[in-house]
Formats: C-alpha cells, sequence, structure tokens
C-alpha cells in the first residue's frame, strides 16, 4: 500500500514518460515501414531526429500544459479526450510553423502527419486501456453488487448510472431504466436498456433478479411520485429515491445522495409554498423570542428565522443540550451572524423570575410560544404535569409578553385540542383559551396556529416504525382504523410564520392538510418499500388505543366560523367568547393543580366542555365514520353490533 501511495506521487511523471515511449515506438515504426522500406537512408533517419524531438516536445508540453496530465484517467470521459485532440491539434500548427523556421532537416509533411497523428491517437488508447483495467482489477474482488432498475432516463437517471460505472466503490449493478418516454423505450444507454414505461415495471422486472429500485425522477410531481412508489411497494424490492431537489442531485455525489423512501414521500399532496416576503417583513430587524426553542418544531422555527435576518433571536429551553447543539448548527451556516444574533437562555417556562429576567433583558417582539409537553399516553399518566407545564407556562409566558410590550404572541396549538379525548389535547386547549384571554386584555396580539401530526418529529410514529422494521418486527399499530392528517416539520413551521403576519389578535389559524391518511396504510407502505411483505415478512400487531389515543383528528371547533386568508391554505377560525368566570376558574384550576392527588379531569371538563373521554370518541366515531375507515368485513360487524 505504501508502494501505492509513493508511486501515485509520481502519476504525472510516468504519464510523462509513457507518452515519449509511445512517441518514440511510433516514430521509427513510420520509418522503417514507410521511408527505409521505400529506399530512405538509414542517415536521413537520424538526421531527422531534431525535428522528431520539436515534434514530441511541442505535443507533450501543449498536454502538460493544459493539465492533461494531472487528470485521473481513471474517471476520464468525453471531455477529457476532446480536450487532448484539441490541445493536439493546436501543438502540431505550432510544431509545423517552426520547424518551418528552424534550420533542421524536414520530415515530409505526410509521413509528420501520420507520426504525430498515431502517436496522439495511441496515447489517448493507452489512457483509455488503462481506464477499464483500473474498473476492473478494482472491483474484481468487491462483493456481490447489488442489482437495481432505475425509474427515470432523464439527466438524474443517467447521471447516477455514469457514477455507479464509474465509482469502483460502488455497490450498485443496474439492470435496466423505465421511462415513460416512448422515443426512449427500446434504446439502450451506456449499454442499459430503457426496458419500457414505469407502470410495465411489475410486468417486465418478473425473473430480472432485481432487488432495488432508485426513482431517479426529482422533478416529478407528489401525486405521481406517489403513486409509483406505492407500485413499487408491491414488487418485493427495496425501494429508494433521489433527492427531490436540484442542489442536491447536482452535488458531487448522486449515489451517497440516494435515500430511503420518507413517509412525506407518500402523502401525495404539493409541497405547501408560503409568501416568504410577507415573513421576511415580518421578522426583519426584530427580535423574536422562541420557547421550546430546542425542539423538533421550535429548532426548525429558529433554522427558518436566521434565514429572515432578525435583529435578535433568543432560544429559551429547559434543555441546553439541545440549544447549544442549534447554536452550532446555525453558527456552521451563518458564521459570526449567529455569535452576533443568537442568544441561548436555559429556563422554565414555569420559573417567572427566569422569564421576567429575559423579557427585561431582550424586550423580544415577538415570541413565538412552542415549548409544551406533547406526549398523550404519558400526560394521561401525569395530568397534573400536563396542566402544570403547558397551562400555567403558557400563562407565564404570555403574561411577560403583556408586561414587556411584546408586539405579538403566536401559541404552537394542535388539532388535538379540538373536541379533545385527551389530558394533552384538553391542555392545549386551555392555551388557546389562555391566549384568548390576555388578547381581549392587552395590547399584545395573541394568536395561535394549529396543525396535525409532524412528521419528523420528537415522539412521531415514523421512526419507530422504521426501528421495528430494522429489527425484523413486528410492526405495532394501536387500531387498523386510526387516522391522522400529516405535514413536514418546514411546512408547519411556515404556517406559523406566515400566520403571525396576518394576525390581527385573537385568531386561531389553521392548514388545510388535505385528506386524512391511514396508520396502517403507512405502515403496510413502508414495510414494502423496504423490501418486505406485510403480515408475511414483517408482522403488524395491533396493540389497542393508548390511553386518550383518538381514532381521528379534527382541525376545527367550529366550521361555520372557517375564513380564508391571503394564502389559500391557510384559514381562521375565530373561537367563541369565554366564559366570564374563566379567570376565577383558571385561578381555582391553579389551586387544585398544586395537589398531586386530586383529579384534574372534571374541573378540565368544566373549562372545556368539548372535552369527551376516549372511550366516547371511539364510540361516536365508529357510529359515522366506519364507512369510511372500516373494511366490508368490519363495517357489517361494526354496524350489526
Amino acid at each position: 500500500m505504501k508502494e501505492n501511495k509513493g508511486l501515485s506521487r509520481y502519476r504525472k511523471q510516468i504519464v510523462f514518460l509513457m507518452d515519449l515511449v509511445i512517441a518514440n515506438i511510433v516514430y521509427f515504426a513510420m520509418i522503417y515501414w514507410v521511408p527505409i522500406r521505400n529506399g530512405t537512408e538509414l542517415h536521413q533517419i537520424f538526421a531527422w531526429m531534431p525535428n522528431f524531438g520539436l515534434m514530441v516536445l511541442c505535443l507533450c508540453g501543449f498536454l502538460w500544459a493544459s493539465k492533461s496530465y494531472d487528470s485521473l484517467w481513471r474517471y476520464a470521459e468525453t471531455d477529457e479526450y476532446i480536450s487532448m485532440i484539441f490541445m493536439g491539434a493546436l501543438a502540431y500548427v505550432v510544431y509545423f510553423v517552426i520547424q518551418k523556421i528552424l534550420p533542421i532537416p524536414k520530415i515530409p509533411s505526410v509521413l509528420s502527419m501520420c507520426i504525430y497523428s498515431m502517436s496522439l491517437l495511441l496515447m489517448m488508447t493507452a489512457r483509455f486501456i488503462y481506464r477499464k483495467y483500473r474498473m476492473k482489477v478494482t472491483t474484481r474482488n468487491q462483493e456481490k453488487k447489488v442489482r437495481c432498475a432505475i425509474i427515470g432516463a432523464g439527466n438524474a437517471g443517467v447521471g447516477l448510472l455514469n457514477e455507479i460505472k464509474n465509482n469502483s466503490k460502488n455497490h450498485y449493478q443496474p439492470v435496466c431504466f423505465f421511462d415513460d418516454d416512448p422515443e426512449k423505450i427500446g434504446k439502450f444507454i451506456h449499454g442499459i436498456e430503457v426496458k419500457g414505461k414505469i407502470d410495465m415495471m411489475p410486468l417486465l422486472l418478473r425473473n430480472t433478479m432485481v432487488t432495488e429500485i432508485i426513482f431517479a425522477i426529482p422533478s416529478a410531481d407528489p401525486i405521481r411520485r406517489k403513486e409509483i412508489l406505492e407500485m413499487c411497494s408491491g414488487l418485493h424490492c427495496h425501494v429508494k429515491v433521489l433527492p427531490d431537489t436540484f442542489a442536491a442531485v447536482q452535488s458531487g455525489s448522486l449515489s451517497q445522495n440516494v435515500r430511503n423512501v420518507k413517509i412525506d414521500d407518500l402523502l401525495g399532496r404539493e409541497r405547501i409554498v408560503f409568501n416568504n416576503q410577507e415573513v421576511f417583513d415580518f421578522l426583519r430587524d426584530k427580535v423574536v423570542m422562541v420557547t421550546g426553542g430546542g425542539g423538533s418544531i421550535g429548532s426548525e422555527l429558529c433554522r427558518q428565522i436566521m434565514s429572515f435576518t432578525p435583529a435578535k433571536l433568543v432560544l429559551y429551553d429547559i434543555s441546553e443540550n439541545y440549544i447549544y447543539d442549534l447554536f452550532f448548527e446555525l453558527q456552521e451556516k451563518y458564521g459570526a451572524l449567529t455569535r452576533n444574533t443568537v442568544e441561548l437562555r436555559v429556563g422554565s417556562i414555569r420559573d417567572k423570575a427566569t422569564l421576567d429576567r429575559v423579557f427585561s433583558e431582550f424586550q423580544p417582539e415577538i415570541v413565538i410560544h412552542a415549548a409544551a409537553h406533547k406526549h398523550v399516553p404519558l400526560m394521561e399518566d401525569s395530568p397534573n404535569e400536563a396542566i402544570k407545564n403547558n397551562v400555567f407556562g403558557t400563562f407565564k409566558v404570555a403574561k411577560a409578553a403583556d408586561m414587556y410590550n411584546t408586539e405579538k404572541f403566536v401559541l404552537i396549538s394542535t388539532d388535538k385540542a379540538v373536541n379533545p379525548t385527551n389530558i394533552m389535547g384538553a391542555s392545549k386547549r386551555l392555551c388557546e383559551m389562555v391566549v384568548q384571554y390576555f388578547n381581549d386584555r392587552s395590547k399584545t396580539e395573541y394568536v395561535a396556529v394549529r396543525f396535525g401530526n409532524v412528521l419528523g418529529s420528537n415522539g412521531s410514529v415514523i421512526p419507530l416504525f422504521k426501528k421495528q422494521i430494522a429489527d425484523g418486527g413486528p410492526v405495532t399499530v394501536t387500531d387498523k382504523r386510526i387516522i391522522r392528517y400529516f405535514m413536514t416539520i418546514p411546512e408547519a413551521v411556515s404556517l406559523v410564520l406566515e400566520a403571525g403576519t396576518y394576525a390581527k389578535g385573537g385568531e386561531i389559524f389553521v392548514l388545510d392538510m388535505g385528506k386524512p391518511v391511514k396508520i396502517l396504510d403507512l405502515a403496510e407502505n413502508l414495510i414494502r418499500l423496504s423490501g418486505y411483505t406485510p403480515y408475511k415478512d414483517i408482522e403488524i400487531k395491533f396493540t389497542g388505543l393508548r390511553p386518550g389515543e383518538k381514532l381521528y383528528e379534527e382541525l376545527l371547533i367550529d366550521t361555520a366560523n372557517l375564513k380564508k386568508t391571503a394564502n389559500d391554505l391557510i384559514y381562521v377560525d375565530d373561537p367563541p367568547p369565554l366564559a366570564p368566570d374563566f379567570r376565577e376558574k383558571i385561578d381555582h384550576l391553579y389551586n387544585v393543580m398544586l395537589d398531586d392527588s386530586v383529579d384534574m379531569r372534571a374541573l378540565i371538563r368544566d373549562l372545556v366542555p368539548t372535552y369527551i373521554s376516549p372511550e366516547e370518541s371511539k364510540k361516536a366515531y365508529e357510529e359515522a365514520h366506519c364507512i369510511f375507515s372500516c373494511p366490508d368485513g368490519e363495517k357489517i360487524k361494526t354496524e350489526a353490533n
């Protein structure tokens, strides 16, 4: 290994000497076969040597100057060979002019042209042979390649194929392409056939030993992407995708960017686009404070806020590790701007003294309140903690915003606050009511933003499914009928920021999240896209609804109050007025909450009339929605009961 490394340091010199040897072999071979066999004297051959030396000097000199000897010829493509031809032609022109001027014996023009052309051709051939040899030798002892099919014979797919062929360490062996362009079907790209249209894959992949499929159409719209990936999920192949952004596709290594299918690939809706200019005007040169700044939502808020050049960004979180890691992530991206803009403060939203100190120090103009306990089953087991943290933590942050003249206060809420069946959802509904209470009494504009389940957030079911699949199963689903709305973290955060620009105070903003998704369908698709068969290779186990868990989620309290905003995908719901004794009930709840032995549920039901038990919710759902959510056989059974 050391010898190889030492030898590689002199690669340029070795290739240069190789070219000299090739040129000399060509010269003497041509002289022998042409002039001598036709009666040319031997002394004439040696008299032409200075002329030949000039020829070689010009050719190799121009190649050296053009960095040809610096190229790694094992990776050479057409560009390198075209460059050699161009520089060789230029070198010959220079040689021809100089040898006419110098007083040296002239090689006949036709002969010199033959010698020169043959030398250049053999130099290029030697490089090509070396490239093929290196590819063969370096792959000889490689582990068995994964036979793959590539969906998409466009720029991304062909670029991926080129990289696979040129990278000896790549573990893929492309077998075929699939593409919907009829002009490509039946044609070959670098020796790989475009077998047929994408919809013909189930038929054409039979008996091909393909074990992996790579989706390489970054420009495909989400609906078509979902259709193709769902079709692939039935082929018993592991499915991967190229990134869906131009920058990633154009990065140095396409094969390294190939990733497993993510759940948002299967949502089948367009990525939601927000008005960045309005958000820019909203945040530019403002002091913004994010509570829970180290969490999954809070950290993405901070990432997006930084791109809108705030005057100051205050990360407030009880976890020092989360905000510490986020700070260095931001610093890596924004450099000195982060050190001048971002402030980290460790503290609890329950701690009034710490909140007062931070608000007094920074005087935030915008507060985005993302700190909360969000785990439904855990909060069912610790209802007092849910109320302490979510309700009265929100109360204290909202009060500090009022005291220190914050312009806008944005609460991160959830669809679980609508007709809540669990303590966590009820506590978030109470948070919305607290925000409404302060909005009626303060100059600060208080709003809430409500959205559904966030893909990739802490506690999300998707990472659990992936881990269970990797461990060989079983995959656990609480109920085969359970459905959820989904959105990505960037979408959720963009909603929060844009809603802040629309806020006049007292509103609850809601995102149109499209159709709900069955969790069972997600689990089955993930298993198939991992190359397994549900219920055969990977078992799916139904564990029953967890404490406080709904079969379905709602996004609105009363759709009759729904209003549109400037963004067609963002709606606003005006909540009903608070009861006149709301503050007295909240104060009573605070006093009772301090006694952990007291069951909070009866008091919460009094404050949140829409709060019902999980059992009541399940029964109502089965009566009203079983046709939508149940298989036919189960529907009959449910209706009979």
